[in-house]
């Protein structure tokens, strides 16, 4: 039996259990890209207001570390601007949780002992965990390329090539880091960290130099995607940049693979005190779930206060574009453009904050399909009483990472805070809705609960694509974000909000209800 035997059989299984989270990200990935064409052409449709956006973006430093700096004026070059960096993030994002997912996720619930006890190599499972990553990516890269091709063939391959790349090389990021440490979670985190570090090196040299020329930026994968220039005289000697990456990581992670027994690391977990500290079931999902609020609150923060440092420049590079205008206050409210601008941003953080919640809740799912609740709830613990303290961190969580992103907002924009952060705030009544929903079918259909990430990403698409397709206003009301009102600087509506906090809790009170009725693992 070779090394790589039970491959194509585990691959298999692999795109069997992602059958819903691949499509759904890559889906809203491509729609992302190729919606941004028409509505480019429709803000910029003239050579001089196209060349008046480049010298916007060129003398201001701001924008070009939050997008990249433009390197073009045709509608492909300005589409890889404006989305590049964020469509390769989420191509990263996309494959470190998948590569996690089917390597120290398996290991860590005891799946893999019992994969790796049949007729399957020892390098058989992180070469499927790989390959369905590549999987994904390659479904994105044909996508990309098919749907800017009448932008200009080049371009569009190399784009698409680019965008596939740098999914692969976090793909085999969190390959290596899924074999030195012994959780998952830490495993999702240290990755999820290099990618944030990639994005600050890239801004950092972007916000340097107007071509992408910086050391800084050189540093990033995603400053190499940037550096690519897809529809900008493309430079094809970077994808050998990426292949090299790819090729190095993946034969780290293969050598570290070779040396360890299924279940070990090479940074092993410390061990734990000789007698519990814990003394509830609140405080141990709180131990479980404080490294993710941490990140996320960070995070936040920081956001907000990158934001809200571009709000005084977002006048000189809207200008006197109508259309752009009509973008930023069909998201924002009618208020003005600075508040419309930050009523955007905030309700764009408002629907990344559902995808906290999402995960937040779904450690519930985890903890129970791998085994460890089983043991918890066998003591005089009730089941509500231990999904409370996870929801408690998740709803809770919610609030606080919204609460710091207004703050964020007003020490990078110097404003008043109360109106900032009541505008944050309100968007936590519809990121409760998600939650609960993500309650509901974790609750009542415990194998359908990861379709809260597809309800999730489907949110997302509809608040960040909507408006600048203009979509007819019922598609935008599917959201619950669409019912919220525009703050700062719209007027304050009460109803819409206490109706959706009343149905998130409704959702919440259903799902709990199932979780009593059902089995555990069923």
């Amino acid at each position: 039996m070779t090394s790589l035997a039970g491959t194509g059989v585990l691959l298999r299984f692999n795109l069997r259990r992602d059958r819903l989270m691949i499509p759904v990200w890559v889906a809203v990935n491509a729609l992302m890209v190729l919606s941004m064409p028409n509505t480019l052409k429709g803000l910029y449709g003239t050579e001089a207001e196209r060349a008046d956006l480049l010298h916007q973006v060129a003398t201001n430093a701001s924008f070009r570390a939050l997008i990249g700096p433009a390197l073009g004026d045709s509608l492909g070059a300005l589409t890889a601007w404006r989305v590049g960096v964020y469509a390769g993030a989420l191509a990263a994002a996309t494959s470190l949780l998948v590569v996690v997912r089917h390597t120290r996720d398996e290991e860590e619930s005891g799946r893999q002992e019992l994969i790796a006890s049949g007729a399957v190599g020892r390098r058989a499972s992180l070469t499927a965990a790989l390959l369905a990553a590549g999987v994904a990516n390659a479904v994105l890269a044909l996508l990309v390329a098919a749907g800017l091709a009448a932008q200009g063939a080049a371009g569009a391959v190399a784009f698409a090539l680019g965008l596939a790349a740098v999914g692969m090389v976090f793909a085999t990021t969190a390959a290596i880091v899924a074999q030195l440490t012994e959780s998952a979670r830490l495993a999702r985190g240290l990755t999820a960290a290099v990618l944030g570090a990639a994005f600050v090196l890239r801004a950092a040299g972007d916000s340097a130099k107007d071509d992408g020329s910086s050391v800084l930026t050189w540093l990033s994968p995603l400053g190499w995607l940037e550096n690519l220039r897809p529809y900008a005289h493309e430079r094809w000697w970077v994808l050998p940049l990426f292949a090299a990456a790819v090729a190095l990581q993946g034969a780290v992670a293969y050598g570290l693979a070779g040396r360890r027994d299924t279940g070990m690391s090479f940074l092993p977990t410390r061990p734990g005190p000789a007698t519990g500290r814990l003394g509830a079931a609140g405080a141990l999902a709180w131990r479980l779930q404080r490294g993710g609020v941490l990140g996320w609150s960070i995070g936040f923060f920081l956001a907000g206060v990158v934001y809200g440092g571009l709000t005084d420049g977002v006048a000189d590079l809207v200008g006197d574009n109508r259309n752009a205008r009509e973008i930023v206050e069909r998201m924002g409210g009618q208020s003005g453009l600075t508040d419309a601008f930050l009523a955007s941003t905030t309700g764009m953080l408002g629907l990344i904050a559902a995808l906290y919640v999402v995960a937040s809740v779904l450690r519930l799912n985890g903890e129970e399909t791998s085994g460890r609740a089983e043991p918890l709830l066998a003591n005089p613990v009730g089941r509500l009483r231990w999904a409370a303290g996870h929801l408690t961190i998740a709803f809770g969580g919610a609030v606080l990472i919204m609460l710091l992103a207004g703050l964020g907002f007003a020490v990078g924009h110097g404003r008043d805070v109360g109106p900032i952060l009541g505008a944050c705030l309100v968007q936590v009544a519809g990121v409760w809705v998600i939650g609960g929903l993500a309650v509901l079918l974790y609750g009542v259909l415990p194998r359908a609960a990861m379709a809260a990430w597809g309800v999730a990403g489907a949110v997302l698409l509809i608040g960040w694509v909507g408006p600048a397709l203009n979509v007819p206003q019922a598609v935008l009301d599917v959201s619950p974000f669409g019912h919220l009102p525009k703050l700062p600087g719209g007027e304050m509506s009460w109803g819409p909000v206490l109706v959706l906090l009343g149905l998130a809790a409704l959702l919440v009170a259903a799902g709990l209800a199932g979780l009593r009725r059902r089995d555990l693992t069923t």
